[in-house]
């Protein structure tokens, strides 16, 4: 048995290697770390990948070629070449790379996360953009963010006035992640799963247990992914990916169902996502397996982005109580002590505005964006490109480049009052929503969200880290992964400073 699978390993290797031998005579290829047969640069790169690759590109230069297995990779690591990727080639890079995780989960692009570009793209695209993310809709569903934000404050107030946590930090992630949760699930299914004492209904329970066994399966084929012949050593658990599919249009269906009999009997529709897909079902042609696949998109894109935005722009803060401090002069002086922060203010907040987006400039969510698939030969920064590579805009280090920015590392929110960046896609020097074709549609919503926390969190308290830890000893290294989690936690301690009434929610039911 043992020689069979030798001489099957030693084939597959010749074969790669003499594809990337005529990949490198046919093609001018970015330079890049030496990969090894078989498994490429995978043993090379650091558990931090968005860091590998700008330590990478010091030595390389701005772009470079990473190979995962067999596959290509492109890293491009500055504004120009971002632009040049996300613009100038915009169309023959706009494809998206699935893992045999995201194909089953997305039932192969019938959503718009995972969709190759072309005409269901565009059609659902539009949708988004026209439909669930219009100025109109986002006003509408407004009270929903400012309840839950307010549902936020309220749970830090009586966890840190309680006699047994005077003076104690509290795990921040947890009241972020409650808002990420309970918005994310109101703004798509018009559901708060969690009652006012926290306790969790039984589709809630249903609906965490089918995101955790997501990530579980997603997260369970990461190297046989990039090396064919691994991939009948580790077959897809089919029957495991059909339960979970199952499990979640199960869910997904009676949520739907409940929203159409509640239409039936009032004889309109809500703003929730739900609603506006089921309306606007047979207008746009959208099947039920993109409608389902556009809900858990919005689920998947909104649940933790927020949160870990918003755990880091904290950090910062703390880091930094000049600019916390400054932050706090503003809102005093705009809202003042007798009344909470609401989303109109925002225009009258150029600092806090200005702290989001030095949170967003020095931690994007997702660091290096997802992949963009060629599917045809192009050329970026004088390099080919070949149909059927990745490329990765790494805007972590583009948003860090010296070049362009000042103190690139300082975390300075004033270089916002001094020079207007636009984040949305159409300045590549800051990218945390992507640009182009595939720029995040939800842009506005996530920037009015962590920009609405993060004020109620400054103007209601002051924050101290630990007893006993100095501000600049926080830990303010990242998690491996997609996106960039603490890997610490934050710990910190609020002091609340404001009158006892402003402290309560008032609940709002859409």
């Amino acid at each position: 048995m043992a020689l069979p699978l030798l001489i099957l390993a030693l084939t597959f290797a010749s074969i790669l290697l003499a594809r990337h031998l005529f990949q490198k005579l046919r093609f001018k290829l970015p330079p890049g770390p030496r990969p090894w047969p078989i498994v490429g640069n995978l043993y090379d790169i650091k558990p931090v990948r968005f860091r590998c690759f700008s330590e990478w590109s010091q030595a390389y230069g701005p772009i470079i070629s990473v190979w995962f297995g067999s596959t290509l990779n492109v890293i491009v690591s500055n504004s120009e070449l971002a632009k040049e990727v996300l613009k100038e080639n915009d169309q023959q890079l706009a494809d998206r790379h699935r893992s045999r995780s995201a194909a089953k989960f997305s039932r192969e692009g019938k959503d718009l996360i995972w969709a190759d570009y072309g005409p269901h793209y565009v059609k659902v695209r539009k949708v988004c953009t026209l439909e669930l993310f219009s100025p109109k809709r986002l006003e509408a569903l407004r009270p929903i963010r400012e309840d839950e934000v307010t549902a936020m404050v309220e749970s830090v107030f009586k966890d840190c006035a309680s006699p047994d946590n005077l003076g104690k930090s509290l795990l921040v992630k947890k009241y972020l992640g409650a808002v990420a949760f309970n918005n994310i699930t109101r703004l798509a299914f018009g559901k708060r799963f969690v009652n006012s004492e926290g306790l969790m209904d039984e589709q809630g329970q249903e609906f965490k247990a089918i995101v955790s066994n997501g990530l579980k399966l997603g997260a369970s084929l990461a190297m046989a992914e990039h090396i064919p012949w691994l991939r009948w050593l580790f077959p897809l658990e089919e029957e495991a990916f059909a339960k979970h599919g199952a499990r979640r249009d199960r869910l997904t269906r009676a949520i739907m169902e409940e929203h159409t009999l509640a239409r039936q009997k009032s004889g309109g529709a809500k703003q929730h996502f739900v609603d506006a897909l089921l309306t606007l079902q047979e207008q746009y042609d959208l099947s039920e397996d993109t409608i389902i696949g556009l809900l858990w998109d919005m689920i998947t894109a909104g649940m933790d982005t927020t949160a870990i935005t918003v755990e880091w722009a904290m950090a910062e803060l703390i880091k930094n109580p000049g600019v916390q401090e400054k932050a706090q002069e503003e809102l005093d002086r705009v809202i003042g002590c007798e009344r909470v922060l609401t989303e109109s203010d925002f225009s009258n907040l150029p600092y806090l505005q200005s702290v989001a987006k030095e949170a967003l400039r020095l931690h994007p969510p997702t660091p290096l964006m997802l992949p963009h698939r060629a599917n045809a030969n192009v050329k970026v920064g004088g390099y080919d490109i070949p149909k059927g590579s990745n490329v990765h805009v790494n805007v972590w280090a583009v948003a860090r480049d010296s070049a362009v920015w000042e103190n690139p590392t300082e975390f300075r929110p004033e270089r916002f009052l001094e020079v207007d960046v636009d984040m949305k896609g159409h300045d590549f020097r800051l990218l945390p929503f992507g640009a182009g074709r595939r720029v995040c549609p939800g842009a506005q919503l996530g920037i009015n969200l962590v920009t609405s926390m993060l004020g109620h969190l400054l103007h209601h308290f002051s924050w101290a880290p630990p007893s006993g830890l100095k501000p600049e000893e926080i830990d303010m290294a990242e998690n491996p992964g997609l996106v960039t989690y603490m890997r610490t936690a934050l710990q910190a301690v609020p002091t609340p400073r404001l009158p006892t009434h402003l402290y309560k929610r008032v609940a709002v039911d859409m």
